[in-house]
């Protein structure tokens, strides 16, 4: 599913991926358009700081995903032990703990929020010569098998 880049309409996404499809993890991507050939694995979310206005012109209430909620929300996935774990040829993998103060951050923590932690976030890069759909959605595709392997040792 594609999330506009405006905070409420992501945020009402959000509650209602977590509402109907009830999932066992949620895996947000966004482009990290500064990063040539690196995929980003984030592992909280922050509550606040978001100034920054939309591509309709505004900011949450408060600078806030969620009024009184925790400052900052760590996704159950550990990632650092993902990214000890997991390479993927042809592209640098590394672990982050602050995902902007933007709608990719405002996203994260929404979904931490309301999926209890069970939610993951992994910034990628521009699709180019060198990081073509095919290769991006392997290597995607090797992260996130990596995490539901985590979420089935969590259930044990």
């Amino acid at each position: 599913m594609q999330l506009p880049v405006v905070y409420q309409k992501a945020k009402e996404q959000v509650c209602k991926i977590w509402t109907t499809l009830q999932p066992l993890l949620t895996v947000h991507v966004g482009l990290a358009s500064s990063a040539t050939a690196l995929i980003i694995l984030e592992q909280c979310g922050k509550n606040k700081g978001y100034h920054e206005r939309d591509a309709c012109g505004f900011h949450p209430e408060g600078a806030c995903c969620v009024l009184d909620g925790p400052e900052k929300i760590e996704s159950t996935i550990n990632m650092k032990t993902l990214w000890k774990n997991i390479s993927v040829e042809g592209i640098d993998i590394i672990l982050s703990r602050d995902a902007g103060r933007y709608i990719c951050d405002y996203t994260y923590y929404t979904s931490l929020y309301y999926g209890n932690g069970r939610a993951a976030f992994i910034h990628v890069p521009p699709l180019s010569e060198s990081v073509t759909a095919e290769f991006l959605g392997k290597a995607l595709q090797t992260i996130i098998l990596a995490m539901l392997e985590q979420c089935g040792e969590q259930r044990e």
